[in-house]
């Protein structure tokens, strides 16, 4: 079931319990849909961190203006960090502005260096839904990209990049997936921008279901 941004904007007040019913309470998970399964969950271009090991998986849609991508990054960092057993698979997806297909190139050019991950934390930390390519490359630049490099990584790799991003829209679509963020946790599907706290109960909700509980 998805949660609409209105729905993401009170769950703080309204407490995670009826959060969790509406999650759990369809009674149908997102992977037992007509899906790509294997591509939303193991597509080899797909930037991941985390434990590559770990008895969990979450896989986050997002776009780099989305505000509430932005509130719940930092918190599904922290989770996932000290919880040791996820494995963090990002999605870029971006569908809010055309600046937002730029920082996506630009995040995903610098895996190519190593340093997506840099691109990725610097870009979801510029403030705002509305910024343009000149504030995301300096965000980028600042972080310690090689911007020399990324411009002549993006273009050996467009093809590529290209590739993953069109796979990604048509991953959300066949998910019926209206807005970001979206988190698959487990076999969940969670839009809303959670805190650490509801992170953390959906996870062990997650496990629950996956140990048949």
């Amino acid at each position: 079931m998805i949660i609409s941004r209105r729905d993401a904007l009170v769950v703080g007040a309204v407490g995670l319990l009826p959060l969790l019913a509406n999650i759990i309470g369809a009674g149908q998970t997102w992977a037992a849909q007509e899906i790509d399964t294997k591509g939303i969950l193991h597509d080899p271009d797909a930037p991941e961190s985390g434990n590559p090991k770990g008895n969990l998986t979450i896989v986050s849609f997002f776009d780099y203006n989305c505000p509430f991508c932005k509130r719940a990054e930092p918190d599904l960092e922290k989770v996932v960090k000290e919880d040791g057993k996820i494995r963090l698979v990002y999605k870029d997806w971006p569908i809010l502005t055309e600046a937002s297909v730029y920082g996506a190139q630009i995040a995903l050019g610098a895996k190519y260096q190593g340093k997506y991950l840099i691109a990725h934390n610097a870009l979801m930390s510029v403030p705002g839904s509305k910024n343009d390519k000149a504030t995301m490359t300096k965000a980028v630049q600042a972080a310690g990209v090689d911007m020399e490099r990324l411009e002549a990584d993006i273009h050996a790799n467009a093809d590529a990049i290209s590739g993953l991003l069109h796979r990604t829209h048509a991953q959300a679509e066949s998910m019926g997936l209206m807005g970001t963020p979206v988190y698959l946790i487990g076999q969940f599907k969670v839009a809303a921008a959670l805190d650490a706290a509801k992170f953390r109960e959906v996870v062990a909700q997650a496990r629950q279901r996956q140990a048949g509980r």
